[in-house]
């Protein structure tokens, strides 16, 4: 990607090439040995969900990314123990990179390779963050809170099957790794194009079975590096996997949060970043936000709860797929913005009021011929900017007013009408109405017939 990090390559000692890059330029010496998947950090920054993620971590720490042998702009794997190799990998990137010592962030089953690297090498481990990570992941009669291995192994299946002559059915790893974006069409074209330019299905299928065989629970005892453990519960893994490890390493801080993604670059990523940079920096900076103006849409799907129990999960979801295409259509059409999906609607942001108006009735047009009911609320005023989200009142204020409007019904607030104001748009009142959350009451505005394209 231009103006990306530069590529420098590392040496093991037999002599292999391990791709790295820096991000950052922070007193933590950061090192990321991975997150459990075999996408190349060449790709990393074309996603907007990892880029945002990697970007707050580099904000307070000198952060360094390297692809594994195997993966990636890295050396092939050569024949050996797959997963100690990537110790090798992370010393010889440490050599390179002038680092004395560094910590180490793992995600899911890179967490092995930052545990052994911890017990091999304590003089260069300053200290290690896991999220969603483990000691072991299959069941054993000594560790009955594992996953099942035919469970495993059918999931190592589904994602490097290329065959398409006989698909295992109900594996999509991205509803399983990260169930907030399972609807974002573009975070799936990504997350497909990039894991299949990083490692061809043969070496996927070794790297994936190394992570689901790995079993360090003998060399925790001698980790003394302060440690990290971040689990989002629930998530893929029981959080029994990470109470194990924080009873098992001398030092060690285990912090629970909600939501069900396992990669931490999903929903609530800022919550695992703070939690990150207090325990590394002693104290918060948060995401960097700033304040704009602008017109927030909400849509939904109405009656979707019942409309989904009538079709079904296959139908209904081809069913939102096509929505999700018109609904973007239109906001590239009318200029706006998509932030992100909720479950059966969308948010969204406009520079012009007027414009909004107008995306918002041809969506509720565009779902009419689809045979399907939306409706939609809009609202103008002061966001906070966080990234690529938004938040505030006029956010809620938006939601609030889209859920007071009827099937097909574009609802705006009084500070809508206001603002465009000779546009040509008709409005007819629908009184005052009081919304969850916020004071008092709110005139509305129905949107009364469609504006001109």
């Amino acid at each position: 990607m231009n103006g990306g990090p530069e590529t420098r390559y590392a040496r093991t000692p037999d002599g292999d090439h391990v791709a790295y890059q820096v991000l950052g330029r922070g007193p933590v010496d950061l090192l990321c040995a991975g997150y459990g998947n075999v996408i190349s950090i060449d790709q990393h920054d074309e996603e907007p969900h990892v880029r945002r993620f990697e970007q707050r971590l580099a904000s307070f720490s000198r952060l360094i990314r390297f692809d594994r042998r195997g993966v990636g702009l890295s050396d092939r794997i050569t024949d050996g123990d797959v997963g100690a190799s990537v110790v090798d990998d992370i010393v010889a990137v440490l050599d390179a990179t002038g680092t004395s010592r560094a910590s180490l962030f793992a995600v899911g089953g890179s967490g092995l390779s930052a545990l052994r690297a911890a017990a091999r090498h304590p003089d260069r481990v300053r200290s290690l963050v896991l999220v969603n990570s483990y000691a072991r992941l299959p069941w054993a009669d000594d560790y009955e809170f594992g996953t099942p291995w035919e469970l495993l192994d059918r999931f190592i299946e589904g994602v490097t099957d290329v065959s398409n002559e006989d698909p295992v059915p109900d594996v999509d790893d991205v509803r399983i790794l990260a169930p907030s974006l399972g609807r974002d069409n573009a975070f799936r074209d990504w997350w497909s194009r990039a894991g299949r330019q990083g490692a061809s299905p043969a070496t996927a299928r070794i790297l994936l079975k190394a992570a689901f065989q790995g079993d360090v629970r003998d060399q925790l005892q001698v980790i003394n590096a302060p440690t990290l453990i971040v689990h989002r519960n629930p998530s893929l893994f029981v959080v029994e996997h990470a109470r194990y490890l924080a009873a098992h390493i001398s030092d060690a801080r285990l912090v629970e949060l909600p939501g069900g993604d396992h990669l931490p670059f999903g929903e609530g990523s800022d919550a695992i970043v703070d939690e990150i940079e207090e325990f590394l920096t002693g104290s918060r900076g948060g995401a960097a936000t700033e304040r704009i103006l602008t017109t927030v849409l909400f849509t939904d799907i109405v009656g979707s709860t019942e409309r989904a129990t009538r079709e079904g999960d296959r139908s209904w979801h081809k069913l939102l797929d096509s929505h999700d295409a018109m609904v973007r259509s239109e906001l590239h059409r009318f200029g706006g913005r998509e932030v992100k999906t909720t479950g059966d609607g969308i948010l969204a942001t406009f520079a012009s009021p007027t414009q909004a108006i107008r995306c918002a009735s041809s969506i509720c047009a565009g779902a009419t011929r689809m045979e399907m009911e939306v409706r939609a609320g809009l609202h103008t005023g002061e966001v906070e900017a966080r990234g690529d989200d938004v938040s505030g009142i006029a956010v809620h204020l938006a939601q609030r007013i889209s859920g007071q409007a009827g099937a097909g019904e574009v609802l705006v607030s009084r500070t809508v009408v206001d603002l465009v104001a000779g546009s040509g748009t008709a409005f007819s009142e629908r009184g005052q109405h009081e919304l969850k959350g916020l004071d008092g009451s709110w005139l509305l505005f129905a949107v009364a017939e469609r504006p001109p394209t």
